[in-house]
């Protein structure tokens, strides 16, 4: 049976810059990675792009995660963002960032990341071993960990886990990390699909599969008895594309945790404000004044230019006004309810697509029992957990990859 200083269980984001951390130090390390290949959500992120990090500093992704963020702050200052572009780049990976602050490779190529963070890893002299899952853990505080696989047993002195959350499990990822770790006595937060497309029970909004509205506020709200407004769970502003099952897009993607963590979605709906620059009583003013100095107008030729013309279409039929009425003849009940599906459509909520197309995993081992200096467990020694397997997750934009990157080459700097 071989021993190994360090082994690290997981060859994604947080893994490989783990293993290449580690082995870099003169540990000697064996990566273990279940699929014949590594790196399967890189190579699938951003559409094939692979969105690396945001364009800020450190207090940015500190910020962007909320109350969690705390936790990150040993992390990123071992790899900000600075640092993991300059780690891409020095691999010959030019970068570019988008104006929404989004990091992408310069040649919108996620295979082109993944094989810069593999020449890294090869040049480390750890040791990668594929198609090999660990089936079982055990530890001996004498002897350290004991692993097995599928081709027998492994010793090591330290094990850092990053085998991911339920995100995609097409990519092999199956909450094997959670069960290792709560077998030790980790209190694991209930694991429940972050940005992940919201369902709607409106069959009118299939009819607009494909459109897209740039700039659009949304609140997961409650609903509340008698149509009155219930409590809002989650709010943002952003983009939003209309598909045949619902909504999605960044802002859809962000509030999605509101719904999944739900215990009912079905009594939760989508506010959905299509001029959020515009308040209700700016918009009336405008249609007033319109009606007055040029009436003959339709009502569909008045709508803010910010809203394309199929959903403004689609707005005017749920309001049940004519598209072709004259401006002078719409009547003041019925330009309210015009303007309340403008700036403040509810869509009926039933659900979201789950962990199948949820991008990270809300929930894991509890940030409480990992010590953030090093991401080494507080109740195992020797046990170090990074990535998507912690209670870590944050909005859409290269903001988690950051903090898997940062954990993992934070836990392979601790071992």
């Amino acid at each position: 049976m071989e021993a190994w200083d360090v082994v690290v269980i997981g060859a994604g984001a947080a893994g490989l810059l783990a293993a290449t951390h580690a082995a870099e130090r003169h540990r000697k390390t064996l990566l273990l990675e279940k699929n014949r290949k590594p790196g399967v959500k890189i190579l699938m992120s951003g559409g094939t792009r692979c969105n690396l990090t945001q364009a800020t500093d450190r207090r940015g992704i500190v910020a962007a995660f909320g109350a969690q963020g705390r936790f990150l702050h040993s992390a990123l200052a071992a790899l900000d963002p600075q640092a993991l572009v300059a780690l891409v780049e020095a691999e010959g990976v030019a970068t570019k960032v988008e104006p929404t602050g989004k990091i992408f490779p310069a040649s919108d190529r996620a295979a082109d990341v993944l094989a810069a963070l593999l020449n890294r890893l090869n040049r480390s002299g750890c040791q990668v071993v594929f198609d090999m899952p660990c089936q079982a853990i055990a530890h001996d505080p004498a002897q350290g960990f004991r692993l097995t696989t599928g081709s027998g047993t492994i010793w090591a002195r330290r094990v850092i886990v990053t085998t991911g959350g339920r995100s995609y499990p097409g990519c092999g990822t199956n909450g094997d990390g959670y069960a290792w770790a709560a077998q030790w006595g980790h209190t694991i937060i209930p694991c429940r699909p972050a940005l992940t497309p919201i369902t709607v029970a409106a069959a009118w909004v299939a009819g607009l599969k494909g459109v897209t509205v740039s700039d659009v506020g949304v609140e997961v709200v409650e609903r509340a008895p008698g149509g009155r407004r219930g409590q809002v769970l989650a709010q943002g502003r952003g983009s939003m594309l209309f598909t045949h099952f619902g909504v999605s897009g960044p802002v859809v993607l962000n509030v999605s945790r509101a719904v999944s963590g739900h215990a009912r979605p079905t009594d939760l709906e989508l506010r959905c404000n299509f001029a959020p620059d515009l308040a209700a009583a700016e918009l009336d003013g405008q249609w007033r004044e319109l009606a007055a100095s040029a009436g003959g107008r339709a009502v569909s030729s008045v709508f803010p230019a910010v809203v394309p013309r199929r959903l403004a279409a689609a707005l005017l039929d749920q309001a049940g006004v004519p598209g072709d009425q004259r401006l002078a003849e719409l009547a003041a009940p019925a330009r309210r309810r015009l303007i309340d599906h403008i700036l403040a459509l509810a869509l009926p909520i039933s659900g979201t697509l789950g962990f199948e197309k949820a991008e990270v995993t809300a929930g894991g081992v509890s940030l409480n029992e990992v010590d953030s200096r090093t991401l080494e467990s507080k109740l195992v020694p020797g046990l170090f957990l990074a990535g998507e397997v912690l209670d870590l997750d944050g909005p859409i934009g290269g903001y988690n990859f950051q903090a898997a990157f940062s954990t993992g080459w934070l836990a392979g700097g601790s071992v």
